[in-house]
Formats: C-alpha cells, structure tokens, sequence
C-alpha cells in the first residue's frame, strides 16, 4: 500500500492507523499547493479530489477520506484492536466517534486555514471549537482513550487535529484534559514514530 501524504495534515491520522497495525506500506508526500507529488507525478491524476490523505491499495485502487481510510486499515490487522469488530454496539460507537471528529472538529478548523477569512470570521471558529471541546470534559476522567482503555483509530484521527491549535493561535491548555490527552498520545512509539517520518518531531 501507499500513503499519499502531506505533513502534519489531517493524512497523519493514517499514517500514525498503518503504523500501529503493524502494516506494510509506503508513503509520497505530496504539495497540496502546487498538486505535485514528491516524484513528480500530477497529483489530480491519482487523485481528483486533490486533497490528502489517499490510500493506493494493493490491487491498484485507490481509496480516499480519512474516516474510511483508517477503518480500512484497522479491520486489515483485526489483532491490533484499532477498532471493535462490524456488527459490535462498539463499532457504531467508534464510527460515532470518526463523525464527531470529521464534520465537527476537522471541519471547525478550515477557516483558520484560509488566509482569505475576516479575523471575526476565525473568532467565531475559534469559539465554535472551544465549545466542542468542552463536550470533551468529562471523556478522560476515568479512561486514558475515548474507547475506554483501548488505543484505537478515533484516537489516531483526534490526536491530529488537536495538534494543529498550536499553529492556529489556540491554546490546549484551556481545555487541561485535551491538554494531557494530547501529551498521552504523542508519547506512543508508533506515533512518535510518523511524526518523525514526517519531519515533525526531531
């Protein structure tokens, strides 16, 4: 398999999912700006979506999005217990999960990326996403992940986007129990180990 992928974007959620299953896979980088992957290639050609993550499967096909990404990955190394087995009250609770963090969490974050947005515009953003982290209070008093004792790819996927208030003017430590989620994460050595591969961490 391969992981096309551009730094510290939302396609570290999988990298940090192929890592902890213990998957063979290769990675690209790829410039979201100018479309160009680190070969060369044109990346519309690969994929037209033009955004990161894609996952290049091994019979060819590629797959795309990371909530589909990461489950993909996690029921080809069913040992590693990145996610519940379908059927499962826990995998719909898992899925719950990938949502809230895509369409609410992700999502929340896009007008601080673009430059092209008034400062009110990020004001409010900024306050849309404090509140969804407030629905995170209590998720951490009594378990180290958000699926109880278990590490799995919602984790992966939550770690990622946190990580980016530190560029975006926020500070996690308002939120103290995303704060030491975050710290608990990043010290796993899978994860360590994509945000070195990446040139994140030295």
């Amino acid at each position: 398999m391969k992981l096309y992928y551009s730094p510290g974007t939302c396609s570290l959620s999988p990298h940090i999912s192929l890592r902890e299953a213990g998957l063979s896979f290769e990675t690209e980088k790829v410039d979201i700006s100018t479309k160009k992957t680190e070969a060369g290639k044109d990346y519309l050609t690969i994929n037209p979506k033009g955004y990161v993550p894609a996952l290049q499967l091994d019979d060819g096909s590629l797959l795309t999005e990371g909530p589909a990404i990461v489950q993909y990955i996690a029921d080809k190394a069913p040992q590693s217990k990145l996610a519940p087995a379908h059927g499962t009250m826990e995998r719909y609770r898992l899925q719950e999960w990938l949502n809230f963090i895509s369409t609410e969490l992700h999502k929340g974050f896009s007008p601080l990326f673009n430059p092209a947005y008034p400062e009110e515009v990020k004001k409010l953003a900024r306050a849309n996403l404090g509140k969804r982290f407030e629905l995170l209070r209590n998720e951490f008093d009594k378990k180290p992940f958000l699926m109880g004792q278990q590490f799995t790819i919602a984790d992966g996927y939550l770690f990622t986007v946190l990580g980016w208030t530190k560029f975006l003017g926020m500070d996690l430590g308002e939120w103290p129990w995303l704060k030491a989620y975050h710290t608990r994460v990043a010290e796993r050595p899978h994860v360590q180990a994509a945000l070195k591969a990446e040139g994140l961490l030295k």
